[in-house]
C-alpha cells in the first residue's frame, strides 16, 4: 500500500519553490534569456530537487521558462510587440475574477485583500519596490483563492506574471502610487461585496497597466 501521508507537504513545498522562483523572474534576478542551472535553484530554494522541478515544469507551461534545442532551460525574453494583446487578454479574466470575488470571499479574504492593498500603499509611500512587489503577489494569492474559479486563475497566472516582469524591467515609467491606487480600489470594491465596482476597478487597473506599456513600447 503506498503511503499518501506526506502529499500535502510535497504539494506545499512545490508551491513554495514555484513562489520563489516566479519571483526570481518577475524581479529580473532571473534575467531574460538567462540559463536555467537546476542545481543552483535547488540551492535557492531549500526544498529539494522534486519540488523544484515541478514549479520548472509549471513555469515551462506558463511560459516563463522555455525549452531550447541543445541549450536546455532559459528564461524566456520579455515581447514588447505582444504585451498590449496580453494585457487586453488579461483584462477579460481579470474582470471575471474580480467580480466573482467580490461575491465569493470569505471574511476573512476581504480583510486580507485591504490589507495588501495597504501594504502595497505604505510600499509606493516609501519608494520600496521589493515590499511593493511582495504585497502585489499576495493579493493576486488572495484575490486567486476568493474567486473559486480555478479555470480562470490558471489563464491568468501566466499574464499576471510577466505583466509583473515588464513592470519590474521598465520600472523607472512606472508609477508605484498610481498602481497602489488602483489595487486599493480593487480590494476595496471586493471587500465591500460589490461585483459590478470591483469589476469597474479591475477595468481601471488594466487601463493603468495599458497606458504604462504604452508609454514603454514608445
Amino acid at each position: 500500500m503506498s503511503d499518501t501521508s506526506d502529499t500535502p507537504d510535497k504539494r506545499r513545498y512545490a508551491d513554495q519553490a514555484y513562489d520563489k522562483l516566479e519571483s526570481m523572474i518577475s524581479t529580473l534576478v532571473l534575467r531574460p534569456g538567462a540559463p536555467i542551472v537546476e542545481s543552483e535553484l535547488i540551492e535557492h530554494t531549500g526544498l529539494g530537487r522534486t519540488p523544484t522541478r515541478e514549479a520548472l515544469m509549471r513555469l515551462v507551461a506558463c511560459g516563463l521558462i522555455v525549452q531550447q534545442p541543445r541549450r536546455g532551460l532559459l528564461v524566456s525574453d520579455i515581447r514588447l510587440a505582444e504585451h498590449l494583446d496580453l494585457i487586453e487578454a488579461r483584462r477579460v479574466l481579470e474582470r471575471l475574477i474580480a467580480g466573482t470575488s467580490a461575491r465569493r470571499a470569505t471574511p476573512q479574504q476581504r480583510e486580507d485583500l485591504l490589507a495588501c492593498a495597504q501594504q502595497m500603499a505604505a510600499a509606493a509611500q516609501a519608494s520600496d519596490l521589493t515590499a511593493y512587489m511582495q504585497a502585489d503577489q499576495a493579493l493576486d494569492h488572495v484575490n486567486h483563492a476568493a474567486c473559486r474559479n480555478p479555470f480562470a486563475v490558471a489563464a491568468v497566472i501566466p499574464m499576471t506574471i510577466q505583466c509583473r516582469r515588464f513592470w519590474y524591467a521598465y520600472q523607472h515609467q512606472g508609477d508605484m502610487s498610481e498602481g497602489a491606487r488602483c489595487h486599493l480600489a480593487l480590494a476595496q470594491a471586493i471587500a465591500a461585496g460589490e461585483p459590478t465596482k470591483a469589476a469597474a476597478a479591475s477595468d481601471a487597473l488594466m487601463d493603468y497597466l495599458r497606458k504604462y506599456a504604452q508609454a514603454v513600447i514608445a
